[in-house]
């Protein structure tokens, strides 16, 4: 493990040093929060890696999900010993990638901050998708983050394909880069090395499939694991489900590694959720049922789309379970209403 690096090395600027003079944190250490599980957060400074929490105060006086520091973020803390630290404050972000927490309605989830740009991997071999792509384009833009188009598995269709689907995206989307690649053979990964600028933050927005891991592997240069072993230096076995981290590159890019992107609520099967979702919607104010759950009711409309293969069957389980979380989430804020 690297243990002295600077601060410059993960991204930090004038612009922060400049507040943390303003609010006088000289007393503090800086660090950045480089993953996040339930509230305990891996946050790294330029000489450790501390495990750390957030102060009562700042619980206390949290009014939303924003409140709480997120992978990304500069953070001011305290450390205690080597490997624990209390985070008092969180230093202004310039960029926040967000989304509606799936199933809570009004609940916004914090994905990755003072990201600079996301990189949109999209595989051309199966589900290649515009609306997709514009929906990922929609959450950079209102996020404040420069997008660049990565178009992966080049392997698996010959060039001629490649450049119309080249040709249909310079079509709809103006100004943004697009870079064809194959993690196979490698075409195009220089390429992508090229764009990474040091200092800055990158990350990938994709559905999972798309090569993402592999993407960054071949970028890093190293194959990075999976970390849902247990971490050998500390011998703690992190709760890893969300782990996501930040990993800086050879040529000084720093990348936010985030499984977590499989979930930006956005259309994640392939065959155009955000079309299919419209249609389940109008076709179900044909059901025979006004309050027709579209599970087993006869003369459900949905369900006989579903049957005769109008609708697809992922989307339409899809569907249904971000409709059950949505009736979970509200059930229990009427009980927590009552509660309180």
């Amino acid at each position: 493990m690297d243990a002295h690096i600077k601060l410059e090395d993960l991204g930090y600027n004038d612009r922060l040093e400049e507040y943390r003079s303003e609010q006088k944190l000289d007393n503090f250490e800086i660090g950045r929060v480089i993953a996040e599980h339930k509230e305990r957060y891996i946050v790294k400074t330029a000489k450790a890696e501390f495990e750390a929490e957030i102060t009562g105060n700042m619980r206390f006086s949290a009014v939303s999900r924003e409140d709480f520091p997120a992978v990304g973020d500069w953070v001011a803390l305290t450390s205690y010993g080597s490997d624990f630290a209390v985070i008092h404050k969180i230093l202004p972000r310039f960029s926040i990638i967000k989304r509606q927490a799936i199933g809570q309605f009004g609940e916004i989830q914090i994905i990755a901050t003072n990201i600079d740009y996301a990189f949109l991997v999209q595989a051309v071999d199966r589900d290649f998708n515009i609306n997709r792509l514009e929906r990922y384009l929609t959450i950079c833009y209102s996020s404040n983050v420069s997008p660049i188009i990565v178009l992966s598995k080049t392997d698996l269709i010959n060039e001629q394909r490649i450049n119309e689907i080249q040709d249909s995206i310079k079509l709809r989307i103006k100004n943004v880069q697009v870079i064809a690649i194959s993690n196979e053979n490698q075409n195009g990964v220089e390429a992508i090395k090229k764009t990474i600028e040091k200092g800055k933050t990158y990350c990938m927005l994709g559905s999972s499939g798309v090569g993402k891991s592999t993407l960054l592997n071949n970028l890093s240069g190293k194959s990075i694991m999976r970390t849902d072993t247990i971490s050998q230096s500390t011998n703690k076995g992190r709760h890893v489900t969300s782990y996501r981290e930040l990993i800086i590159l050879e040529n000084g890019g720093i990348l936010v590694d985030n499984p977590g992107m499989r979930e930006v609520g956005i259309a994640d099967t392939t065959s155009g959720l955000e079309t299919t979702f419209d249609k389940i919607v109008s076709l179900s104010q044909n059901c025979q049922f006004k309050d027709c759950t579209h599970t087993n009711e006869t003369g459900c409309s949905v369900i006989e789309a579903v049957e005769k293969g109008e609708i697809d069957k992922a989307s339409y389980e899809n569907y249904m379970k971000m409709e059950r979380e949505k009736a979970h989430f509200e059930s229990s804020l009427v009980e927590k209403r009552k509660k309180d």
